[in-house]
């Protein structure tokens, strides 16, 4: 850990990079938190109920690329 510290020391500016992180992950997590609200709730519906829909076009599509691969 001393190696780490001491090659840090000498990097001019060093000290404004955990600033940046900082403001990248704050940015970043109040996007998703807009997008979570604003999303159209059907779409999150829709997409909660994928499990249990009986989607057979979705089991055809699976089921020839399995052949497909083990062609």
């Amino acid at each position: 850990m001393k190696i780490v510290t001491h090659t840090l020391e000498q990097i001019n500016g060093v000290e404004i990079y955990p600033i940046i992180s900082l403001i990248i992950f704050f940015v970043f997590f109040i996007i998703i938190g807009i997008h979570v609200f604003t999303a159209d709730k059907n779409y999150i519906d829709e997409m909660k109920n994928m499990p249990f829909d009986d989607d057979d076009d979705f089991q055809e599509n699976f089921d020839n690329q399995l052949k497909n691969k083990n062609l």
